[in-house]
């Protein structure tokens, strides 16, 4: 039984999965107040479930990349709940998150707008991840993407995707403002127990940086 957790984007979110079944799974959409939030809509969505946390045999947590603050909310709270119920903890990164809940065949791009001019881009064809996640600015993103497409159709998910559609104008562009817990729970599933606990990803150092002493 697997508890997803997903707090990278613009929601709180969990998710019960049960083998192949979906036991209980709840969004709420919000930028700010996840650490007020999370755990209260784990035990939530649990009772939903019908289940106690001593049930669960696996976490899966989204690491990033997203916000700061919100993803290292996500993390803290699933390493805990992990730890303390002795169980693994899967680290799922947003990017892959967004394009399983796409659903979609053949090439699929998940994009994140990072401002600045640049995006956090990773590229897959079908479930098979044809670059690593990076932080790019637009334009390299763009000749990315002509570069590794090679025909068929064609998928542009998240909030950096209305920035790439110039270049793949056949593709289908889909702007979910947050992952799909239950794509994130099916992730983790199909994964091997990890060695280590998760850690945030970063693909660029946060904007505010404390001054020098």
């Amino acid at each position: 039984m697997i508890l997803a957790v997903d707090t990278c984007l613009g929601a709180s979110s969990i998710a019960v999965l049960d083998g192949g079944a979906v036991r209980a799974a709840r969004s709420e959409p919000m930028t700010r107040g996840h650490q007020e939030r999370i755990a209260v809509l784990a035990r939530e969505v649990a009772a939903e479930a019908g289940i106690r946390f001593a049930d669960l045999t696996r976490i899966a947590v989204t690491v990033g990349p997203g916000s700061f603050t919100g993803l290292r909310v996500g993390l803290a709270f699933a390493k805990g709940l992990a730890a303390a119920l002795s169980i693994p903890c899967v680290g799922i990164n947003s990017l892959e998150a967004l394009a399983a809940t796409a659903g979609a065949t053949g090439f699929v791009a998940a994009a994140l707008d990072a401002k600045m001019g640049q995006v956090y881009l990773q590229v897959f064809d079908g479930t098979t991840a044809l670059m690593a996640p990076d932080a790019l600015e637009v334009g390299v993103a763009a000749a990315r993407l002509a570069e590794l497409y090679s025909g068929g159709p064609a998928t542009l998910v998240g909030s950096g995707a209305p920035l790439l559609a110039e270049v793949l104008p056949q593709a289908v562009v889909l702007t979910p403002a947050y992952a799909d817990p239950v794509a994130i729970a099916h992730l983790a599933a199909g994964r091997p127990a990890p060695r280590h606990s998760p850690r945030p990803l970063y693909l660029r150092a946060p904007y505010a940086v404390a001054p020098a002493a």
